[in-house]
């Protein structure tokens, strides 16, 4: 019989991948020094900034986090289309997915900022849309988060589609190997105001 230890956990082990910004339009309501003060007051090391569809405020957060010794994490919630970015029919391709990509090292952060750059000037139709082509493309130095339920898995998972979710998670995986994580979310808590059924 095996015997378990005890683990302790400290504010420094747990690091928020998953934010977002007044760089969020529309979205994200937390000011950058303030999301850094509460990361530093909180007793964290690190923290991502992960705002709807930009790299905005990317400078901003690095220089801010830099000064109060947080470890900065540049990523983006990225919109990826339903099929590819050229796709524009609105019966099929208004819809898009969420999806939080991360820059790991200096060749994710170009590969981020190609991304977001693509996304904005070739793929708008409702939202910056990148697609699968372009992620297998620029998947260098690029840590990818499954987000939240609008995100590809979660989605198909809400819909009640397992093996198509399982699909779309070999995909990732196959691309980004230990790259690839799935995020886990509360989208349930009955004492939510706005609980998902």
């Amino acid at each position: 019989m095996a015997t378990k230890t005890a683990v302790t956990l400290t504010p420094q082990d747990y690091v928020h991948l998953h934010n977002h910004t007044q760089y969020s339009l529309l979205d994200g309501l937390t000011k950058v020094p303030a999301l850094l003060e509460y990361v530093k007051e909180s007793g964290m090391s690190a923290v991502a900034m992960t705002d709807h569809g930009t790299l905005s405020g990317a400078i901003e957060f690095y220089k801010e986090a830099k000064s109060r010794d947080i470890k900065p994490i540049i990523g983006m919630e990225a919109y990826v289309a339903a099929r590819t970015i050229a796709d524009k029919d609105p019966a099929k391709d208004k819809n898009y997915y969420h999806l939080i990509i991360l820059a790991m090292n200096n060749v994710g952060y170009q590969n981020l900022m190609r991304l977001s750059t693509i996304a904005n000037l070739e793929g708008v139709y409702y939202k910056p849309r990148i697609d699968h082509a372009l992620l297998e493309k620029y998947n260098g130095g690029l840590i990818i988060l499954s987000a939240c339920i609008g995100g590809e898995i979660g989605d198909n998972l809400r819909q009640g589609q397992y093996d198509k979710a399982k699909e779309i998670a070999s995909w990732y995986k196959k691309v980004f190997g230990d790259r690839y994580y799935l995020e886990v979310q509360d989208h349930g808590h009955p004492q939510h105001p706005s609980k998902w059924d």
